[in-house]
């Protein structure tokens, strides 16, 4: 079974309209150059937030963001061709990596938290651990870290997929059948965390922690790394992006502000997310580990029949960049 969005049809789709959508593409205001980046969801993962709250902004170059619920959706736009410079867990590649375009490659890990990818059960719910789901309805996000996690932490109590009533959903979707009282449990990652902890009562049944590698892969369309000019504009992003890694590392406090605004809670409950993070953001060169890290991925899919076949992954990875990320400050 391939998950939804990737099917071989969509992805002819996209690599017919990567042409189109490309030409024309590339320059900004002043005829400036112009570099696409993705932004999934909100809050502590908005590079775009935190740009304007380090006062980091590009010389030379402008940027263009478009926003994205999920990693597979990031994917799906690279190769279509509307992205330059994308972010996304390690497991929407993998299916790119099943079908016959992958018009990308991942340049760099952003390694993270992975306590703020959890299970969440709603108020008054009487699961205590992950083995007293059995039988119940549990939402998750194809193809995402979600699915990943939620299949590994069935495994460690026993459990198969067929011992749940997995319910494929959207992040928006997910978060209305959680609040409606639809789902008896919500494989999640992100702000709808503590916006349900604050808003509904929501309670985390368990994190991803010990099961997550940590680690968020940045990826470039493969026409932006063919030019001399865009892989320099993206070697000076990734600068940057550290650079404001650094920032919010160095004003918790202030970047737990900013961040509850943004995604709507009391700034109360992201400092509590801060104080269990596994670790802060930071960029990180590709290394073997980290390929290893996304092969074990995709092998764990192609055991469960998710995958149509199994994958290699290491020809989507491109170690170029390895010699440009700076330590983060």
């Amino acid at each position: 079974m391939v998950a939804e969005g990737w099917s071989r049809r969509g992805f002819l789709a996209a690599g017919a309209a990567s042409g189109l959508l490309l030409s024309g593409c590339g320059a900004g205001r002043d005829s400036r150059p112009r570099l696409r980046v993705s932004i999934t969801g909100k809050g502590e993962g908005d590079t775009r937030l935190l740009f304007k709250a380090a006062g980091i902004a590009p010389k030379g170059f402008d940027l263009r963001y478009s926003e994205f619920q999920s990693g597979h959706l990031v994917v799906e736009a690279l190769n279509g061709g509307s992205l330059d410079y994308g972010g996304m867990s390690e497991i929407p590649p993998i299916f790119a990596a099943a079908s016959t375009i992958q018009s990308f490659r991942q340049i760099a890990v952003t390694h993270a938290d992975v306590n703020n990818q959890v299970v969440l059960v709603p108020k008054g719910s009487k699961a205590r651990s992950i083995a007293d789901l059995k039988g119940k309805r549990v939402g998750y996000v194809r193809a995402t870290t979600s699915q990943y996690f939620l299949i590994r932490m069935l495994e460690e109590v026993g459990l198969g997929w067929d011992d749940i009533t997995p319910v494929a959903m959207g992040v928006s979707d997910g978060a209305a059948a959680f609040s409606q009282g639809s789902l008896d449990g919500w494989a999640i990652y992100g702000f709808p965390i503590q916006r349900a902890i604050a808003t509904e009562g929501a309670r985390i049944l368990r994190t991803a922690y010990g099961i997550l590698s940590g680690n968020y892969l940045v990826a470039a369309h493969v026409d932006a790394l063919a030019d001399p000019a865009m892989s320099q504009i993206i070697r000076e992003y990734l600068a940057l992006v550290q650079q404001a890694f650094g920032w919010a590392a160095a004003h918790q406090d202030e970047w737990a502000g900013i961040i509850a605004q943004d995604i709507g809670v009391p700034r109360d409950y992201v400092v509590d997310q801060f104080r269990r993070k596994s670790a802060s953001y930071e960029l990180r060169p590709v290394t073997d580990a980290a390929i290893a890290s996304q092969q074990q991925v995709a092998d764990l899919f192609f055991a469960q029949k998710l995958l149509p076949k199994a994958v290699d992954v290491r020809p989507l990875w491109d170690k170029r960049f390895n010699d440009s990320i700076p330590k983060r400050g």
